[in-house]
This record gives C-alpha cells, structure tokens and sequence, in this order.
C-alpha cells in the first residue's frame, strides 16, 4: 500500500475511534436512534461496564495510530469493535450501519498496511 495513502487511512482509523470512544464519556454526539431490542441489549452493555472498556480501547488505539506508535497491535485488538459494530447493526439496529461499516473497512486497510509487522506470524 502507498505511504500516502497507509498515513490517510493510519490517522482517520485513529481519529473515528478516538471520537467514538471519548463519546462513550462526554456524550457530545447525538444519541442514535434505535428499536427496543436494540436499546436493550445497549443498556445492559452500559450496566456491565462493557462499554466503559470498549471505550477505553478505543481511545488508546486512536491515540496509538495517530502517533503510530503499537499501530499494528491496536489494528488488531480494533478488529474485534469494528467486527461486533457491524454485527449490532446489520442484526439490532441497521439504519446506523455506515459508519460501522466505515470503520470496518478503514481496520481491514490499516492491517492491509501493517502487514509487514504480521510477517513472522503468518509464515507457515
């Protein structure tokens, strides 16, 4: 992947999950729209404190590609977010699946890029 376009993809990775995960705090953005089930199966993910970790991973793996530094280790714990975002959307509430879908696809590149890093453990 060109340098260029890894450093574009690295920073707006970083950037919307760093967004994202200070939201799970401050609550600057507006509150997605959803059905019952989907506000159900997200509140007890707040009860459990779940999204309090989730938000803290979020945070730290924006920082990390931002500054590139444990980029490709962040890319990989971020897979799991960016897998069960997606899974919550396409099944409870799929009117806010793009930006889920957005951050899949932006995760998918970002470890594209980093595949260099993965070599040693992908040689059979």
């Amino acid at each position: 992947m060109n340098s260029k376009v890894f450093l574009v993809v690295r920073i707006l990775l970083g950037l919307m999950v760093l967004v994202f995960g200070l939201n799970k705090f401050l609550q600057f953005l507006p509150p997605f729209e959803a059905g019952e089930d989907a506000q159900n199966y997200f509140g007890a993910l707040m009860n459990t404190q779940t999204m309090t970790m989730v938000a803290i991973v979020e945070i730290a793996a924006g920082i990390a590609l931002i500054l590139n530094k444990y980029g490709a280790l962040m890319s990989v714990i971020l897979m799991s977010v960016s897998v069960n975002a997606v899974l919550f959307h396409a099944t409870l509430a799929p009117e806010g699946i793009a930006p889920s879908l957005g951050l899949l696809v932006l995760n998918i590149l970002a470890l594209i890029g980093y595949k260099d890093k993965f070599s040693g453990i992908l040689s059979a």
